[in-house]
């Protein structure tokens, strides 16, 4: 709870040093929520994580405590500072076309909590965050009177209808505040300014959101704003209604009947959230142990960022392999062919021998070379240089003879090779060079067996 007292205080101590000024602008509104918007701050520390935010981020956001309808880009942690946004064409010039997921928070509604609820969704997605601020205004303090805050589920229209008093009174012109001076019609004024914004920002078709996340009443006003979408805009709620999805934590809502059933997470303990829910969510995952809170320092508190990346896991809508990524079938087609130059690169020409091992690398060169040295103990493949004849009588020896030869002595020379290639493979090969299998047979001579074929025959 440390870090927790720690940022409160210094948001609080922030927020005092621009009181002159607001005090200066609007002397009887802000004098009269002052202290009800410190106790919306207190109930935000105790039901957010707002230790995720950094001290620079509570100095910036500490003047606009409770402006209902600003918009905040939240990135997560360690990925920079939040921007906030004052309208909603502010926030597309600021890079809202690039963010894809709403966060909007409930209990006090101040920036503190909105920010650190984004802030923890941010970090569940690994991008940044929309955040929209429900604030808190004079009707709000009106409808809490009548028991909307407690009762936000079934007495939630009470806070709609009494939004029009900071209107007439006057307030900052924050979100959608420019629809309101449009005069569209009843539907500008029957929704909340927060609920507004929430409803612009989807009806925007340069924006693109794929899930939204609420907490608390946070949840009801993302449902408000697709039914008001859904009056003002039908085809476009059936636009987004394929894409959009949204998750709630506390609660249980009713959602138009084009949007997806929403995914709810609440608390086994959580009397509260179950009190106010306005529907039976079919996608309900109950926490053990747990209640209605999101701060991580308070025991029996929603874990949103670890509940919510497993939750879109599940989904599968974490982003998958790379399309440019070989399939498995493409691997095992190129794998094939080199499994199938295996057996033929391993496989002699000349066939197997007894010393040849059909699994080793190491005997692979002898058994290539084999027909080599068997061959070299041949007549007409010993000698390296060749005799000079000396006449036709012995040309005509020179030609017959290894023919005689290997009629007459076919298996003692298949001995001795046989026992040559046995003992020295390698000095045979390294006494044979390459271009002697090519040389006509008239270059060997023969010892004692070329003189025996020809002198018998003369």
């Amino acid at each position: 709870m440390f870090d927790t007292a720690v940022t409160f205080s210094l948001t609080q101590f922030a927020r005092s040093l621009s009181l002159p000024e607001r005090i200066h602008s609007r002397p009887f509104r802000n004098a009269a929520l002052e202290p009800w918007r410190l106790r919306n701050a207190t109930l935000d520390a105790l039901f957010y994580d707002i230790k995720a935010l950094t001290t620079d981020e509570t100095f910036y956001i500490s003047d606009c405590l409770a402006a209902e309808g600003a918009i905040m880009i939240v990135p997560p942690t360690g990925k920079g500072m939040l921007t906030l946004c004052e309208t909603v064409e502010e926030y597309r010039l600021r890079g809202g076309k690039r963010v894809h997921t709403l966060a909007v928070a409930g209990m006090g509604g101040s920036a503190c909590g909105a920010a650190a609820f984004a802030r923890n969704v941010a970090d569940a997605v690994g991008e940044p965050v929309a955040a929209v601020v429900s604030g808190y205004g004079l009707g709000d303090l009106l409808a809490e009177s009548m028991g909307a805050g407690f009762f936000f589920g079934p007495l939630g229209f009470l806070r709609q209808n009494f939004d029009m008093i900071d209107d007439v009174i006057g307030r900052p012109k924050f979100g959608d505040y420019s629809r309101r001076l449009s005069h569209d019609g009843p539907a500008a004024c029957s929704t909340g300014l927060d609920t507004d914004t929430v409803e612009a920002l989807l009806r925007d078709k340069d924006l693109s959101f794929t899930l939204a996340v609420g907490h608390s009443r946070g949840s009801m006003t993302i449902a408000e704003a697709l039914f008001a979408l859904d009056r003002s805009d039908p085809e476009r709620l059936e636009e987004i209604a394929d894409r959009l999805r949204l998750v709630s934590f506390g609660t249980c809502v009713t959602l138009p009947a084009v949007v997806s059933t929403p995914n709810a997470i609440l608390g086994e303990l959580d009397w509260f959230g179950e009190m106010n829910a306005t529907g039976a969510s079919e996608h309900t995952q109950r926490i053990a142990r747990s209640g209605h809170g999101t701060n991580t320092e308070i025991p029996g508190a929603l874990k949103v960022t670890e509940l919510l990346r497993n939750l879109l896991q599940q989904q599968g809508t974490t982003r998958k392999a790379s399309p440019s990524d070989p399939a498995p079938q493409a691997a095992e087609a190129e794998a094939s062919p080199k499994a199938e130059d295996a057996p033929s690169s391993a496989t002699p020409e000349h066939g197997m021998t007894d010393n040849q091992s059909p699994s080793g690398d190491a005997r692979h060169d002898n058994v290539v070379s084999l027909p080599a040295a068997h061959n070299a103990a041949l007549p007409g493949h010993v000698q390296t240089e060749p005799a000079p004849v000396k006449d036709d009588r012995e040309q005509d020896a020179l030609t017959i003879a290894p023919e005689s030869v290997m009629k007459e002595t076919p298996a003692k020379a298949s001995t001795e090779d046989h026992e040559a290639a046995k003992t020295e493979p390698e000095a045979a090969i390294a006494e044979t060079p390459p271009s002697t299998a090519a040389r006509p047979a008239p270059a060997a001579r023969p010892g004692p067996r070329r003189r025996n074929g020809p002198r018998k025959r003369h």
